[in-house]
């Protein structure tokens, strides 16, 4: 029996790029035995001291009178739990002096669900029929964001200005002079480190962004995922940003808990009400399990010692290994670069006159039981599809155990050489 889908069960449910690697990709796991080199997923590492943390934290919740109930057993608000709400907002208030309540903080089920949410709300088709879009300032962007309009594209990328910073280094800036803010533009988006290629935008680009989203009335949304204060997957000098026309995003996937789903939005609170309006209507209630665990380390303060003395070292570690590593395996016989690694959980090439596509190289690696992320799909929304750098890079994970990290960046230097022989 055939089934004809409407235009929105079309977008989402007739296949993706991301959707079509991430199948591909888990197929590979599911197959590859124990030599597969799992550079290319997202996975945050496990950290030893931060699973210490979270058996305390379940010893905890048994032992407490209703622990285990208030994180299983009760629907919470769709906004979400307002001891939770309150306490994330005190934090920042007393960390940051930003002036924000429980109103300016909602619960989300994970980060991917509320840029789901806000990029739907605020962009696509509108009540008189013009169309508006999300601004991003600068490209490679979050490939998570590119399928997420349920009435098709919604993105409009600006390409960045290119600064070489070392012998074998380069970083990513915004290109103000080419950022114009037309009437169809919805919001401005960032991320901050950036998915995937580590760029920390400075405090200055951030201040500026603002300043040009204020005086245009629309929001600036910053995605901190792997930002500051937590999960503080950040090694350059970056003061967390707050404004009232601003929408932060933060997630407890990268500080170690991906499965409890838990997102968080600060912002207006008009934007905060509906999103949870949205959330009561596709979802009833956010995941209880990631606010539970979480609410005394946040009200204590703990989760920013957490992410300074145990999440940032830890990554920072590993980072330094993997670019040592790098930098022995493609050493100087081909033409490469990695951008100034400032925060996340990858690294990001570029290999300046590769002979075949980022997603070529992709096949090549995978035949070779090495998993990496072709480096053309977090180009989107730019209005040159053509443009050779983005078929150029690819994105690396560095949380995998150091072995796997050196070995897989071994073989990716070798095809490397041989796609430019």
């Amino acid at each position: 029996m055939s089934y004809e889908f409407s235009k929105f069960g079309q977008h989402l449910g007739g296949g993706s790029g991301i959707g079509e690697l991430m199948d591909d990709l888990g197929h590979a796991l599911a197959s590859g035995g124990p030599d597969l080199k799992m550079l290319g997923g997202g996975q945050p590492a496990r950290i030893p001291g931060m699973n210490a943390v979270w058996q305390r934290r379940l010893d905890e919740m048994l032992e407490e009178a209703g622990g285990l109930d208030r994180a299983l057993t009760i629907y919470d608000p769709p906004q979400g739990n307002p001891r939770f709400l309150e306490a994330i907002a005190r934090l920042f208030r007393n960390t940051f002096g930003w002036e924000i309540g429980p109103e300016n903080i909602a619960v989300t089920s994970g980060g991917q669900t509320a840029f789901f949410l806000l990029f739907n709300l605020l962009a696509g088709r509108m009540p008189d029929g013009s169309r508006r879009k999300i601004l991003l300032p600068l490209v490679p962007e979050y490939i998570g964001y590119s399928d997420q309009g349920i009435d098709g594209c919604m993105f409009h990328a600006i390409p960045p200005l290119i600064e070489k910073t070392g012998p074998h280094e380069f970083k990513y800036h915004v290109d103000f002079e080419r950022l114009e803010i037309t009437p169809d533009v919805a919001a401005i988006c960032a991320s901050r480190p950036t998915n995937p290629s580590g760029n920390v935008l400075t405090d200055e680009e951030i201040a500026r962004l603002s300043d040009l989203a204020e005086r245009h009335g629309i929001p600036l949304i910053i995605d901190n995922a792997y930002g500051a204060p937590f999960p503080g997957i950040i090694f350059e000098d970056a003061t967390p940003f707050w404004r009232p026309h601003c929408v932060l995003t933060y997630s407890l996937s990268k500080i170690g808990l991906p499965g409890a789903r838990t997102g968080i939005v600060i912002g207006p609170p008009e934007i905060i009400r509906a999103l949870g309006s949205m959330s009561a209507i596709v979802g009833l209630s956010n995941p209880n399990i990631g606010q539970q665990i979480m609410l005394p380390l946040v009200e204590s303060g703990e989760i920013l010692r957490l992410s300074r003395e145990v999440v940032r070292p830890f990554y920072q570690e590993k980072r330094d290994l993997a670019l040592k590593a790098a930098t022995e395996a493609i050493g100087d016989g081909i033409e490469w670069a990695v951008h100034r690694s400032e925060g996340a959980i990858f690294l990001w090439f570029w290999f300046p006159g590769l002979r075949i596509s980022s997603k070529d190289l992709y096949q090549r690696l995978k035949q070779r039981g090495v998993l990496v992320i072709p480096g053309g799909y977090f180009f989107y929304g730019l209005d040159d599809p053509e443009w050779k750098h983005r078929e150029e890079c690819i994105r690396v994970s560095y949380a995998m155990d150091e072995s796997v990290v050196r070995d897989g960046l071994s073989i990716i230097a070798d095809e490397v050489r041989k796609a430019m022989a």
